[in-house]
């Protein structure tokens, strides 16, 4: 049976039909792991960091450098290829502070995983909605929380305009964002990504990313641009700035029945853009900061997200735009009501006032 072989070539990973030849010391190259050994560095795959919907990854310790990874098994045959050949070849060769570093991979009979670079502080999600399970998880600071914005922001911006193909991540949101033990954030899980010729500005694909952070033009099932990333990002951004979901009911803090503990819900992106025009950018800031952030910076973080998700791809800033906007480089106005949130702020108004 023939299986996967990886040719590198004019720095672009290809594939073709060929038995998988092993090459453990390919200097600034990946590695190519047999399953035995994954298994032994995972101690059979014991301890599982987390998953998405492709599979799961565990932690792992390489016996010969002692080098902690986190190790992803793609579940799945045919919908598992798809995600590796995606993950694989759209990271392989691709090195930046703010994506998560591929280390190797194994493509064995069934088998197919990726390994990683470990995270010592997991996903953001993990920090933003902190469970009281999590003991790990630390309450992350404004300026934390800022630089975590600004380096997602760079991530992005090098996929989009500085790799060879315009690479389009396609499912941005927190989980999907790993931080390092110094908090340094990492774009991670490309299993979707799409790549866009530098000769052309759309492609078309069947994948859809994670509801809440689907752009607008993904519904429509048009030709998608590296602007559905943006969009991601901003609602990103408001998560980071509130420390809940988007679409997360927001709960009472009454002594009244348990059926009455949650309030009437505001979708979140509607209230932040309304606030912003109010000048009210203070009232929707996560309260686990207790007041202490710059008021100036959570404006410009405000205004970001909001001109990100706006409706139509046009009206939305590109990420190298929104690097320079959260480096204090360039200014940008406050953005108009996007037509489906106001839409929404009618229904929910009419709603409260029946």
């Amino acid at each position: 049976m023939l299986m996967v072989f990886l040719l590198i070539w004019r720095n672009k990973i290809k594939w073709c039909g060929s038995p998988l030849f092993y090459n453990q010391g390919s200097a600034g190259g990946i590695i190519a792991f047999r399953y035995t050994k994954l298994v032994h560095a995972t101690k059979n795959f014991s301890e599982k960091l987390g998953g998405g919907g492709f599979g799961s990854v565990y932690k792992g310790v390489l016996s010969d450098s002692k080098t902690t990874i986190a190790v992803k098994k793609l579940d799945g045959a045919q919908q598992g290829e798809k995600q590796f050949r995606a993950e694989v070849s759209s990271i392989g060769l691709i090195q930046h502070i703010n994506l998560v570093k591929l280390v190797g991979f194994c493509c064995e009979g069934d088998h197919r995983l990726l390994v990683y670079e470990h995270m010592l502080n997991g996903s953001l999600d993990g920090h933003l909605f902190k469970k009281s399970n999590n003991v790990d998880a630390v309450v992350l600071n404004w300026n934390t929380r800022y630089q975590i914005s600004l380096g997602i922001a760079r991530g992005l911006s090098y996929l989009h305009q500085s790799c060879r193909e315009c690479i389009i991540h396609c499912d941005i949101k927190p989980e999907n964002i790993l931080v390092d033990a110094a908090f340094v954030p990492k774009v991670a899980d490309f299993g979707l990504a799409a790549f866009v010729g530098r000769d052309f500005s759309r492609i078309l694909t069947s994948f859809r990313g994670t509801i809440g952070y689907l752009a607008p033009e993904w519904l429509s099932g048009v030709a998608i641009t590296p602007k559905v990333d943006v969009y991601g990002f901003g609602m990103v951004l408001l998560e980071i700035i509130s420390g809940r979901r988007n679409s997360s009911p927001e709960i009472s803090h009454s002594t009244e029945s348990s059926s009455n503990s949650y309030q009437h819900h505001e979708y979140f992106p509607v209230q932040a853009i309304k606030k912003l025009h109010e000048g009210d950018v203070k009232s929707l800031m996560d309260t686990q900061l207790h007041g202490d952030f710059n008021l100036e910076e959570a404006e410009r973080v405000c205004k970001v997200a909001s001109w990100c998700i706006q409706d139509s791809e046009f009206d939305r800033p590109t990420m190298s735009e929104v690097v320079r906007v959260l480096e204090g480089l360039q200014e940008i106005d406050i953005p108009p009501m996007p037509r489906l949130l106001a839409a929404m702020m009618e229904q929910s108004d009419a709603a409260t006032s029946m």
